[in-house]
């Protein structure tokens, strides 16, 4: 594998050094470098530091993995791949994403999942293992996010989850009893039909990041749908 020193590159040098070769690559020094993998199709990248902002946007099918945390919009608009981070990460993380899986070891700021979509076998997946923000999946049109709470101290979603949601699935390791969901939303337990929906990514979280898959589903999951596929109908229709 390939190693970039990129302590003294700017998020120019490095770009253009990850698009000169087609080889696996591992950078080294990462210190807030933006748009790292932009668009970068398969192959794999191991990061050690802490990638700036939009991190494998637009990303078509390569795997990164991140020793350390990261800035905000991880996979921005993300078509395919793999984006492991063994640490937390920073609000919108997969902004629009429409495909590939993100794993965040700990915690995810605001406005995780926003814009989330799918179309026809193209699903986007996000798993945070800590907690998550405000506004967790706004305007989620599809896809489906879990968050885990793992060692999380009150709840493991902050305010207004599932804000105009219209789409896919939220499955929070929680009984959510203190949490404020929107009306246009149905927030349910989960069953076990529910679980094995899931259960293929709490595992390969669990490959990860060294936990058991057993501890995991040994709590309550809540799932959250959207109860119209349009949100907003009541603001609009006469009645």
């Amino acid at each position: 594998m390939l190693t970039i020193q990129a302590k003294n590159m700017d998020f120019l040098e490095l770009g253009k050094a990850l698009r000169e070769t087609s080889e696996d690559v591992t950078v080294d020094g990462c210190l807030g470098q933006r748009f790292i993998a932009a668009g970068m199709k398969p192959r794999r990248l191991q990061i050690h530091g802490v990638p700036g902002n939009a991190l494998g946007a637009y990303l078509d099918g390569a795997e990164i993995e991140v020793f350390g945390n990261a800035q905000d919009a991880v996979g921005d608009t993300m078509n395919a791949g793999t984006i492991v981070v063994h640490g937390s990460i920073g609000d919108t993380a997969g902004y629009a994403m429409r495909g590939g899986e993100i794993y965040v070891e700990g915690d995810a700021g605001y406005r995780a999942g926003i814009h989330m979509k799918e179309y026809e076998d193209h699903l986007p997946v996000l798993v945070i293992g800590g907690r998550a923000g405000s506004f967790l999946g706004e305007y989620q049109a599809g896809g489906i996010i879990v968050v885990l709470g793992l060692n999380a101290e009150g709840p493991i979603v902050s305010n207004y989850p599932c804000t105009g949601m219209h789409g896919g699935k939220l499955f929070l390791r929680s009984d959510c009893e203190s949490v404020l969901f929107p009306d246009q939303v149905t927030a349910r337990p989960a069953t076990q039909a529910d679980l094995r929906e899931i259960e293929v990514y709490l595992r390969r979280y669990c490959g990860y990041f060294g936990f058991r898959p057993e501890v995991l589903l040994d709590s309550p999951f809540t799932v959250v749908t959207p109860d119209s596929r349009n949100p907003y109908t009541q603001m609009y229709v006469a009645n």
